[in-house]
């Protein structure tokens, strides 16, 4: 079976292989080689990667994701600061960063416990996602200081998983009567004036992020079945194979986090609107269960105020059609 996706590195390397090869002429028409970059596509090697068991899940090769919500900020104690300072620049308190730290242990903690079920003595592997506010990189900065450099793949930024757009610079009473408005209308369509976003414009982008967490952790599995003349370098610290299970930790905003829970994990409208963010510094894990899905514990569903897994509405829905016409959030 073909692979559907090849990047253009590795087309053109075949490409230029193939002007040596005896199989094809000197003028053999482009498409010609296209058919046969194809067939010959069809390796040991490809068979292994589109048989691999590792597939089955949404997210091949991850153990477990970490999100963790910055710690405490200067917005979160005093509103006011929204007022003179750009919300993408509100750095964390002195508390803040104690709480990051703490955040960090527990990172390292799951990292000791090895790989996929604790089979590896080793420590496992985290591949770092941050949010361009100053908080929450600022809060990794913290988290770093307790992790063992050796686990660490990579960091990326991402302002998919930024923290809703509240407008530009207001002042502290139209921050409040906006926040007002959006309780009685509801969070997750309330859409803030002067260029803010709605709760549901966060959950478009949050999508969009979870797509490339898909497509990552793909490239990194084919990464490690290509041989080691492979056009796609791996980091020193990547593992050979991702048998032992890697770590994806994404450090985010309250908001964000949880709207990236209601679409990883199917959650309604309503279920959304019935939760609250979790406090500064939480760690929320999503551990890998069979057959390949991310599960949270029964424990941080009910600190966010999210229904369990039995309980929810896309289950319900189907044996009570009622809750079709529930209008009362």
């Amino acid at each position: 079976m073909a692979r559907v996706l090849w990047s253009h590195a590795k087309f053109h390397q075949q490409f230029h292989r193939s002007l040596s090869s005896p199989t094809l002429r000197a003028n053999t028409p482009v498409i010609t080689f296209i058919n046969h970059y194809h067939r010959s596509a069809t390796s040991s090697n490809d068979e292994v990667i589109y048989n691999d068991p590792r597939r089955k899940s949404v997210l091949p090769g991850i153990q477990r994701i970490v999100l963790i919500r910055h710690g405490e900020s200067l917005g979160n104690i005093d509103e006011r600061a929204y007022v003179t300072t750009a919300d993408w620049r509100i750095p964390l308190t002195k508390l803040g960063r104690e709480q990051a730290r703490q955040a960090g242990k527990k990172v390292d903690k799951l990292l000791a416990d090895g790989g996929r079920d604790g089979k590896s003595d080793e420590k496992g592997k985290v591949f770092f996602y941050v949010s361009p506010y100053l908080r929450a990189r600022q809060s990794l900065r913290e988290i770093l200081r307790e992790v063992d450099p050796e686990c660490i793949v990579g960091i990326r930024e991402d302002p998919r998983i930024a923290e809703q757009q509240f407008g530009n610079f207001q002042t502290h009473q139209h921050i409040q009567d906006n926040k007002a408005t959006r309780t009685d209308f509801g969070r997750f369509f309330y859409r803030f004036p002067d260029g803010g976003e709605s709760g549901f414009d966060v959950y478009n982008r949050v999508s969009g992020f979870i797509g490339t967490l898909q497509r990552d952790s793909n490239q990194v599995l084919e990464m490690t079945n290509e041989p080691h003349d492979s056009v796609w370098p791996l980091s020193d610290n990547c593992p050979s194979s991702l048998e032992e299970g890697m770590t994806v930790c994404i450090v985010t905003h309250g908001l964000a986090m949880r709207l990236l829970l209601m679409r990883y994990l199917q959650y309604s409208v309503h279920e959304f609107e019935r939760s609250h963010n979790p406090k500064n510094g939480r760690v929320v894990v999503l551990e890998y269960q069979e057959p390949g899905r991310f599960e949270m514990s029964e424990l941080d569903r009910i600190a966010m105020g999210f229904p369990l897994y039995s309980e929810q509405e896309r289950f319900r829905l189907m044996h009570d059609y009622s809750l079709l016409d529930k209008s009362d959030w």
